[in-house]
């Protein structure tokens, strides 16, 4: 970049222009870029693909809410049941063709072995649509 020139006219005062010429070099290039990119944005084959309709199935699974309190008392819907009873509707629920979804509610205070008793239980007949619910913490202020 040069400050000043040789000849006498401006007394050497500093050029204050902005040279363009790299800024229209990389203009250029970009343009170049995306005109040899862009047709390979738009690859696409023309077919004449057949027309067909068909009903949406809307295949609802069942859901089971199954609560355990800190006694370790199981309740199946609201229905307090026994181990035994809990696993024998497992057995059924796991028969049918469309596996329900459990949803899984313990108290904190729930012994972790009547948790694991009921999705071993849960496993032994088949079931795998398992979640667990809790309570979302408050957000802080």
């Amino acid at each position: 970049m040069a400050f000043a020139s040789f000849d006498n006219k401006g007394g050497g005062a500093p050029l204050a222009e902005i040279n363009m010429v790299p800024l229209i070099d990389v203009m250029l290039v970009l343009l170049v870029i995306f005109i040899v990119t862009a047709p390979l944005l738009s690859h696409s084959i023309k077919l004449d693909l057949p027309k067909a309709s068909a009903e949406v199935i809307s295949a609802k699974s069942e859901k089971i809410d199954l609560s355990i309190d800190a006694d370790g008392v199981r309740y199946w819907n609201t229905e307090a049941l026994s181990r035994e009873e809990v696993a024998a509707r497992f057995m059924e629920q796991g028969k049918l063709p469309q596996q329900p979804e459990i949803h899984l509610r313990a108290d904190q205070a729930t012994a972790y072995k009547a948790v694991a008793e009921t999705l071993a239980d849960a496993s032994k007949a088949g079931l795998s649509k398992i979640g667990f619910v809790t309570d979302p913490e408050p957000a802080a202020p």
